[in-house]
């Protein structure tokens, strides 16, 4: 018995090569993003490219909504609760670069929930600290570092494998 053929693959599963990690999971996003009010899931994926790293470390985008036959939107913003006052002065700064993201003035009104550093019921999200300095690497490490590469003669190569080997001296030993 004869098979019959089976049916060209369609045009959405014809890939050459891989697919992007994001576009797998685009769908789920956009989706989650939606049921909230993004209508631009970069401004949640991106949140700290999109206000910088200052703002991004004490607020996090919770919602944005629609007033029926309103102009604009408004962003609801979740801020630690000490940082809210100094973040008020920079509502305006803040909604220029949102709405630059939607390429229009999409965003009229940004306002603030204020929570603890642990969050309240919707907002548990986990404010992360400010990276500390690393400490200073033991002088012998130094020399021995500066000894291996001894014999190169461009700079920054010299010093990007004296940071190299700094860090690979300085590494906790394995189990």
């Amino acid at each position: 018995m004869a098979r019959s053929p089976s049916p060209p693959p369609s045009a959405k599963h014809r890939m050459r090569g891989f697919e992007p990690a994001f576009a797998l999971v685009s769908g789920q996003v956009r989706h989650a993003g939606e049921s909230r009010g993004f209508a631009v899931a970069r401004l949640i994926t991106h949140w700290a490219e999109v206000v910088g790293p200052d703002l991004a470390r004490v607020t996090r985008p919770v919602k944005v909504g629609y007033a029926q036959g309103g102009m604009g939107g408004t962003l609801t913003l979740l801020v630690q609760g000490a940082m809210a006052p100094m973040i008020e002065m920079q509502k305006d700064r803040l909604r220029e670069k949102v709405n630059a993201v939607y390429g229009y003035n999409a965003i009229s009104r940004v306002v603030f929930t204020q929570t603890a550093a642990a969050g309240f019921a919707e907002g548990q999200a986990q404010f992360t600290p400010a990276p500390s300095a690393p400490p200073a690497p033991d002088p012998a490490v130094l020399r021995r570092a500066a000894e291996v590469t001894g014999e190169i003669a461009d700079g920054g190569l010299k010093a990007a494998l004296e940071r190299l080997a700094t860090n690979i001296l300085t590494r906790p030993a394995k189990k």
